[in-house]
Formats: structure tokens, sequence, C-alpha cells
């Protein structure tokens, strides 16, 4: 790998880190990177779940002020999480994508106007996703942390929307649990990979560098724009992700 394509990685994973984190979508940005450098598209797969788990201890250290008390919730439903991102891997390495790549897109765009549309949920509907959030959180939880481990693209949008509507409407705070959450399910398929798939190690190395230091800057990020302008911004994001899947649902 030359040194032009290594620093393309380190800032392709500056890019995907800081997106990532913020509330938005990670791969758009480095999964397009890794094919760029001549990965080819199922070990680039790989390689960008691998990659991605700097964002979780990178992320963690820049939200701290918002995950403060939160280890014991956020080992409980950890568990969960790791479970399904487990099981997700396992399922990818099993079956081929197939027919459901065709779905992604709509639920990328669902889990985008959700977010847009959570105040307004929370508001008319606040006391009955209260009520209903314990179930809601288990079972959202599960299904989409399976969904990040086989496929994973928009992942972090919906778990988004999910910490939004079950957990904290704060989206800063939300955003913050989101990060350990996801980060889990994917150190959980990432670990699969590891023992059972092709990584390549040359452009992981240089990619989760980037990442890293993207992850330290992505919540601080959070936490400094306003709600409305980092809510459109995700919104825009994961948009423009369904789109691109549409298109390429290889990505």
């Amino acid at each position: 790998m030359s040194i032009g394509d290594v620093a393309l990685l380190v800032v392709a994973g500056v890019a995907a880190g800081v997106l990532g984190t913020a509330g938005g979508i990670t791969s758009l940005i480095s999964y397009p990177a890794l094919l760029a450098v001549g990965v080819a598209p199922l070990p680039a797969s790989f390689t960008n779940i691998v990659a991605l788990v700097v964002c979780w201890p990178g992320s963690a250290l820049a939200s701290r002020p918002e995950l403060k008390g939160r280890s014991a919730w956020l080992l409980r439903w950890s568990l969960i999480t790791a479970a399904g991102g487990a099981i997700g891997a396992w399922l990818l390495l099993s079956t081929p994508a197939g027919v459901f790549v065709r779905v992604v897109p709509f639920l990328v765009v669902a889990a985008s106007l959700t977010l847009l549309a959570q105040p307004r949920l929370s508001a008319v509907h606040g006391e009955r996703l209260e009520r209903r959030s314990g179930a809601m959180l288990t079972g959202g939880l599960f299904v989409v942390s399976l969904y990040n481990g086989y496929f994973g693209a928009g992942a972090g949008v919906m778990t988004l929307a999910l910490m939004l509507l079950a957990v904290d409407q704060h989206l800063a705070r939300a955003n913050a649990l989101k990060n350990m959450l996801v980060g889990v399910a994917t150190l959980a398929s990432a670990a699969a990979f590891v023992l059972f798939a092709h990584i390549d190690w040359s452009a992981a190395a240089p990619l989760a560098a980037g990442m890293f230091a993207g992850s330290t800057l992505g919540p601080r990020l959070a936490r400094r724009l306003p709600e409305d302008v980092l809510r459109r911004l995700v919104v825009l994001v994961g948009i423009a992700l369904a789109v691109v899947l549409w298109f390429d649902p290889q990505l």
C-alpha cells in the first residue's frame, strides 16, 4: 500500500469518526475509502467493521459528561447488543445478503424520519412511549444490533432514534449512549470477523487511527451544535445514505 493510500485512509477515518460519533453514519465515508485503495468489496466490509471498533473508546473519552452515572445501565443493555452483533455476524458469515439489501434504504429512511419527528412523537405520545419503553428498547436494540452485525450501514441512525424515543430526549446524551451500544455490537461482530473472515490489516490500521482521532471530536461537536441543527444534519446524512444504498446495495 502506497503512502498516498495510507494518507487517504487516515483522512477518511478522521472524517468518518467525526460523522459517525456526532450522530451520523461512519461507513458512508470509510467503506468507499477502502474500495478506493483497492480492497475488494467483501474484505472491505469486514475490514471496515474491525476498524470501527476504535470509535468505541474514542467516543467514550469524549462523552464522559453525558455518560456520567450510566455505567450500570450501559452494562445491562450491552449484553443485548453484544448478543445481537455476534448473531448478525454469524448470519453474514453463513448466508448471503440476498434480497435483504433492497429493504435497507427504506429502513434507513424510516429511522431518519423518526429522528426528525421524535420531538413531536415524544410530546404527543410521551406517557404511552414511556410505558412501552422497556419492551421497545429490548426488542429494538436486539434487532438493530443484529442488523449492525449483519449489514451495518445506518445502524447508528436507527439506534439514535431508538435512544431518543425510549431512553433520553436530550440529543447529545442519546448520541453518547448510542455510541456506546453500537460500539459493543461492533466489537462483538468484529471479533467474529477477525476469527473467521479475511481482514486487510494494512488498510485497517491507518483507517482505525483516523477513526480514533475523529471519534474523540464527534461527541464534542454534538455537544456544541444546537439540537435542531444536529438533528437535521443527521437526517440529511441518513437520507443521503439511503439514496447511495439504493443505487449501490453493497455499501
